[in-house]
Parts: C-alpha cells; structure tokens; sequence
C-alpha cells in the first residue's frame, strides 16, 4: 500500500486485530490502532512500535466515534476487527447482550466507516471482519450468527455504494494459537485439526497474511473470504 496516510486497525488491541496491526506495521505501513480504554491503547500502540498511534473509542457507542475519529488524517486503509463474544440463545434471551452486540457490529462498522469515509485517500480500501458462525451456528450462537450474517452482505452493498474503493470480508474460521482457542484443551483443538481438509488448524499469521491480500490486490472486491482451512466444504 504506497498511498501516503495511515492504515486504521478498529479493535487493534488484542487477538487477531493486534496481529494485524503489527504486521502492518512491522512492513513500514503506519497504522493506527483503536481500543475501547485509552490507557491500554496507548500502550499496546508503543508495544507495536514503529510509530503507531492510539484512539480510544468504543463501537458499541456510535455516536461518539465521529468526534473519537476527528484528528485521523488521511486514511489509505481500514480495518475493522473489533468483535466480542455473546453466548445468547431466543429461549434465553439476554435482550441488553444482544442489543450491545448488533450496535456494536452493524452499526458500529458503518458509522467508523462514515466518518472516516470524507478522508479516505483514492484507493484506500476496507476489510471488516465477520466469522464462520453464519454459515455454521451453534448453540449460543444466535445474535453472533446474525451479526456475522450482516457483515455478509455490509460488504455487498458498501462495494456498490462506496466504488471505486474495494470493501471485503474475512471470516476466519477455528484460528489455534489465538487468544480465544490457545487455551482450549489440546483435545478439543485435535478434534478440530483431523476434521479439517489442510489438516492443520489456522494461524493468527493466516489471518494476518489473509487481510494483507484483500488490502492489497486491486482487483478483489464484494468479496466474502472464508479463511478456514476448508470447513465450508465438510
């Protein structure tokens, strides 16, 4: 990405957004990176290094990203990664949960995008982040499947409405060594490996190596980009 301006990475504070943003940087983009408490952004930007900036804001509050986003100058690139977890089933709906949740995933992504949108630079594109839950629910996974049902098609119409800039979606499916699955007991990741055509589980660098091709290549757009090792096909 040689455009001037910064690369933004939403939720680059921890899990699969952090790995992201460091790679980013590690390659000499200059990345910004946001997280929900202004403390532990700053220090997880000088843990990066090589320049990264912090903002604090919080998707699941739209209404203050605009003004959280005011001092961002050009933007070549934007990520957004920021998710959270929500066991919620309809027999035993958390209503506040999932409220938190949708606002936090649709909503959220769209006003981050609307409000950095006047200072993308001319080819800057935009990757959000979904997840395998859509196409594969499970039990708890009610409001997470809907949210990652919206990214889905987000993507579609924002290609439409926001060309020539390119906006894609990664659904990375069972990622081992994150910070979700790491600690899981090693029987249950075994599981997960000898079912998966590659016959290994995906890497936080998958995933990172992934986002840098939707950002990078010119021609991918609309584009919903399972990263899985091959489960969509079991």
């Amino acid at each position: 990405m040689s455009e001037l301006g910064s690369v933004v990475v939403v939720g680059g504070t921890s899990g699969l957004g952090k790995k992201v943003a460091e790679v980013l940087a590690e390659r000499g983009d200059h990345v910004i990176i946001t997280g929900r408490d202004k403390a532990k952004t700053e220090a997880i930007a000088a843990q990066i290094g090589h320049g990264t900036k912090a903002v604090a804001l919080d998707l699941a509050n739209p209404h203050e990203i605009t003004s959280r986003l005011a001092e961002v100058g050009p933007v070549k690139g934007l990520v957004i990664a920021a998710i959270e977890r929500d066991d919620n089933s309809v027999r035993k709906f958390d209503i506040p949960r999932a409220s938190r949740l949708v606002t936090l995933k649709l909503v959220g992504y769209a006003e981050v995008i609307h409000a950095l949108e006047p200072r993308f630079t001319p080819n800057a594109p935009i990757v959000l982040f979904g997840g395998q839950a859509k196409e594969r629910p499970y039990p708890g996974s009610t409001t997470v499947t809907i949210v990652n049902g919206g990214i889905a098609t987000m993507v579609h119409t924002l290609a439409v409405e926001l060309a020539p800039h390119r906006v894609n979606a990664i659904h990375p499916g069972i990622v081992g060594d994150s910070p979700a699955w790491s600690g899981r007991p090693p029987e249950v990741l075994e599981r997960v490996r000898v079912r998966t055509p590659t016959g290994r589980l995906g890497t936080m660098a998958d995933i990172a190596g992934a986002v840098l091709f939707l950002l990078d290549n010119q021609c991918v757009n609309g584009v919903n980009l399972h990263v899985d090792g091959g489960w969509m096909l079991l």
